[in-house]
């Protein structure tokens, strides 16, 4: 066992924790010597670009896993307008539509569900890659033009 440590004095040559002086200006507190290979780059200023506001979102890649849920949300999707196409065919028969016009509106109805929700669903995903003209405005367009449709033809 050792004995009990007596706490030494410092030294006069070690003055333990010191504060630093205060200088004049920040640059003396740099160090004085430059990193191998960035002499070059060393006097020059730094140039800043300001960035716009209005510039455009670069795309980001989308994951799978959000895919996967997405893909799985729209079959759900496609499950419950399934179920909504019979209720609808059902429904005009009983208003005295034709069969074979009620089962036509019924499939209108589902497209048109199916092509709405499919843009929405990849909104939800990605919207920077998937809320474009070229992708969301043919789906949108086609589904409305069916739903449309589907209500032309229910009323026959």
């Amino acid at each position: 066992m050792q004995g009990p440590q007596t706490p030494s004095a410092p030294s006069p040559a070690d003055p333990g924790f010191k504060l630093p002086e205060e200088s004049a200006s920040p640059q003396d507190t740099l160090p004085q010597t430059q990193p191998q290979g960035e002499s070059e780059r060393a006097g020059r200023p730094v140039e800043v670009v300001p960035g716009t506001t209005m510039a455009p979102v670069p795309a980001t890649d989308t994951s799978t896993r959000d895919l996967a849920i997405g893909a799985v949300v729209f079959v759900i999707l496609l499950v419950v307008y399934f179920f909504v196409r019979n209720a609808y065919v059902h429904h005009l028969v009983v208003r005295r539509v034709a069969p074979s016009s009620a089962g036509s509106a019924g499939w209108l109805l589902f497209v048109g569900l199916g092509f709405l929700s499919a843009a929405a669903v990849l909104a939800i995903i990605n919207a920077s890659k998937f809320l474009t003209f070229a992708v969301t405005g043919p789906l949108v367009a086609v589904g409305l033009v069916a739903l449309v449709a589907a209500l032309f033809i229910g009323r026959r």
